[in-house]
């Protein structure tokens, strides 16, 4: 596992900061009514947290089908929609909608105490070399029905490292329902800003474990196109359906956003590699059939970019890119497992994407030093949360990417140019208000996690790796 620190003092601060994160929470446990993960959609549908979560924000199958639904379920003690709906069902016997509304907005931060193995690199302004406890991300939601088959996860954060704000994951969705020679088919149509963002199973990137990562600590430069490089940094249209609760299948197509607006919304466009070419068509198909409180899982996803690299990346000398592109066409498979047991649930998750580059900008103009390379990730993950009240999740990941050694490319990391990194992670969380009683109902929520993170291998190298090694505490409230 490697050494988590061997200072005394290092020993004490982690100590002190989960004693008084422990007992914020167990201060927070005291009150008379129940909560939910996001609380706009608590409200919205007055359904527990754990009726859409196994872990928040992992999703359980009637989770999926409220997001592929377009956020619109109602139910809860609040209209959905500004404007009284004949769906919508009265909150007393009146026969009438005399329901009041408020609008679906939340917010929520993470507070943290990181510890690395070894202490940052200098410069570390305006955080400490090591043992930084920062409120980092601060988000703001509008989450929640529109109209009766329009509804968005609408997203804008605060990052702490950058002190800067940013529009961050944003999906909005039109859902309907019909039947088509006697198969129920659940269709839509989805606008967002971050490929996977949409999608409902906690194996692609948007959306996978682990769901609170430190904003300080040091992670692997190299990511595929489709893991989050160019997440707030495009804007997409699709379609999707989903038939008889099994069979998805959905096409979209992504666009970045002029650098202009990227800057505007608060987004750096110079931290992906350049601008696309034309319109990348993502897709995504999975196959979920059931069997009782069996649910497995089994799909496919994928996006091709042609992109543009910046011609300075420093963004001194504006937003040039090279008349030519690199190809990217990233393939993944994935696959999950759920069993819902009489107090628990089970579930195994495993994906795999591979891509292939062809780097006609890169390498004609001397970024690259070979023509084609290849980068690869691997992700395997265990977890059980057990307990409707006061549920404990104990969850650990495998995670693994290699590639081509490329100079051009990975010159400036450790050794060998090349981009390989693994490790593990393992996590305890404890999430008091699934089922049980919580504060100002339904207006809060809380998971409280202690998460460790080590590294057999850091960018292309196995030397130092263990210094990386992170281990991160932290209290998670939404309101």
């Amino acid at each position: 596992m490697g050494g988590i620190g061997s200072s005394r003092t290092s020993g004490l601060w982690a100590a002190a900061a989960t004693g008084a994160l422990l007992l914020l929470a167990l201060a927070m446990i005291a009150s008379p009514r129940p909560a939910q993960a996001l609380p706009s959609f608590a409200r919205q549908t007055g359904q527990p947290c754990g009726f859409c979560h196994t872990d928040m924000p992992g999703l359980t199958p009637a989770g999926r089908r409220f997001k592929l639904g377009g956020y619109t379920l109602g139910g809860g003690e609040f209209r959905t929609t500004p404007f009284p709906s004949s769906s919508e069902p009265a909150s007393s016997g009146s026969g009438k909608d005399d329901k009041g509304w408020f609008p679906p907005v939340a917010m929520m931060t993470i507070v943290g105490l990181t510890h690395t193995q070894a202490p940052l690199p200098p410069p570390t302004a305006p955080f400490q070399a090591n043992d930084n406890v920062i409120a980092s991300p601060v988000s703001g939601f509008y989450a929640g029905a529109i109209t009766e088959h329009v509804g968005a996860f609408a997203q804008v954060t605060y990052d702490n490292p950058s002190g800067t704000w940013t529009w961050d994951n944003v999906d909005v969705r039109y859902a309907n329902s019909a039947k088509f020679g006697g198969l129920d088919v659940l269709y839509g149509i989805t606008a967002n800003n971050n490929p996977t963002v949409q999608d409902v199973w906690n194996t692609t990137p948007a959306w996978g474990f682990p769901y609170a990562t430190s904003t300080v600590a040091p992670t692997p430069a190299a990511h595929t196109i489709i893991d989050g490089t160019f997440a707030a940094r495009v804007g997409s249209t699709g379609g999707y359906v989903f038939i008889n609760d099994a069979l998805y299948l959905e096409a979209t197509a992504y666009k970045t956003l002029d650098p202009g607006a990227q800057t505007h919304l608060g987004v750096d466009p110079f931290g992906a590699p350049g601008l696309f070419g034309s319109l990348s068509p993502y897709w995504r198909v999975a196959f979920e059939p059931h069997i009782g409180n069996h649910w497995l899982e089994i799909g496919t996803f994928g996006m091709f970019s042609e992109i543009h690299p910046w011609i300075d990346p420093s963004g001194l000398s504006g937003f040039g890119t090279f008349p030519q592109t690199d190809k990217f066409t990233d393939v993944g498979v994935d696959t999950q497992y759920q069993y819902q047991g009489d107090n628990y649930w089970f579930t195994l998750r495993g994906s795999y994407i591979h891509e292939h580059q062809k780097r006609d900008a890169s390498f004609a103009n001397g970024l690259s030093a070979n023509l084609t390379d290849t980068l690869n990730t691997a992700r395997a993950q265990a977890s059980l949360a057990y307990g409707a009240d006061n549920r404990i999740v104990l969850t650990g990941q495998y995670f693994n990417t290699w590639g081509s050694p490329d100079a051009g490319l990975y010159g400036a990391l450790a050794s060998g140019f090349s981009p390989n990194s693994n490790g593990w992670v393992a996590e305890i969380a404890y999430i008091p208000f699934m089922s049980s009683k919580a504060p100002l109902w339904p207006w809060s929520n809380v998971r409280v996690g202690l998460q460790y993170t080590w590294y057999n291998k850091f960018d292309g190298t196995r030397v130092g790796a263990s210094a990386n090694n992170t281990l991160f505490l932290y209290a998670w409230f939404a309101m």
